[in-house]
């Protein structure tokens, strides 16, 4: 693939989800059993990269891991689906990035996230992957790995005139405000919204308030997603807002992995729950990259 082809260039984090399943969450200091454990492939940055990849748009992942066996396995999934991975960096000094998920019968769930390597993405990992940036059509962006890696590929893909989608996940109640100003699309969740304004969203009319806000802070649109109330969506340049409603589903486990694993679930039983919920995040996607006017079907 040249770097003229790649349509997506996700700049963010991977990380090694280690998940057990049990009936409910263990308070402080007790063990209790599970009934199942598995290994697969997370990360808000590679989770969005391979959800493009599998839109059918050209992809390239910029991001760090470990010279270990996750890592490689990491780089691996990536290559299995269809991901460029030229910008992918491995480090000798520190693990991939790796985080412990217990998910309990309701689908909720308790995450502890170790960043690894992640943290090691720097400037130079970002000048490599800059032909590539200054050509993509979306550069889509998140908090896993450091802010100011992020806000600096944000301005690198701005000053090529490159669509930027950023993700301010996990949210930071001290997000520098320049990045208001690089994101053509501002995409949070309610109580990432509620963290950057101060105020409550927990429902579409409070959301198109959160929005408005954050269109004050010089972003070109924004999203704000509602969990099972959908999405409103706001533009700059409109004064209304519009409410996306989703298909309700039944949650089953809410970290939404990307790796082989969660493939091979969603092949087996046709349209099971997790395959439904991949579905509505697909479509969210899709959306998004409509939008930037790389997908027209």
């Amino acid at each position: 693939m040249t770097e003229e082809a790649i349509d997506v260039v996700v700049v963010g984090s991977c990380m090694t989800d280690l998940v057990s399943q049990a009936p409910r969450l263990p308070r402080a200091g007790e063990t209790i059993h599970g009934h199942k454990f598995f290994i697969g492939f997370g990360g808000k940055g590679a989770n969005q990269c391979i959800q493009a990849a599998r839109l059918g748009v050209k992809t390239a992942m910029v991001c760090k891991v470990g010279k270990d066996f996750f890592g490689d396995n990491y780089i691996q999934n990536f290559k299995d689906n269809g991901v460029y991975t030229d910008f992918v960096g491995q480090t000798s000094d520190a693990a991939t990035g790796a985080a412990s998920i217990t998910v309990n019968d309701a689908g909720e769930n308790a995450i502890v996230i170790v960043a690894g390597a992640n943290m090691l993405l720097g400037r130079e990992e970002l000048q490599k992957a800059l032909p590539a940036i200054s050509h993509a059509k979306v550069l889509v962006c998140q908090l896993e790995i450091s802010p100011q890696m992020s806000l600096q590929a944000l301005r690198m893909a701005r000053n090529s005139r490159v669509k930027t989608i950023f993700n301010p996940a996990p949210a930071i109640p001290d997000l520098d405000p320049d990045f208001y100003k690089v994101s053509d699309v501002f995409c949070c969740n309610e109580s990432e919204a509620e963290l950057l304004t101060g105020s409550s969203v927990t429902n579409v009319e409070e959301a198109h308030r959160a929005g408005q806000e954050l269109l004050k802070r010089g972003c070109g649109s924004v999203i704000i997603t509602l969990g099972p109330q959908g999405s409103v969506v706001l533009k700059a340049q409109e004064s209304t807002s519009k409410h996306i409603p989703v298909t309700a589903v039944t949650a089953v486990d809410t970290t939404q992995r990307t790796g082989r694993r969660t493939e091979r679930r969603s092949r087996r039983g046709g349209r099971s729950q997790p395959a439904r919920a991949s579905q509505l995040i697909h479509g969210c996607w899709r959306q998004l990259y409509w939008s930037a006017g790389i997908l027209y079907g």
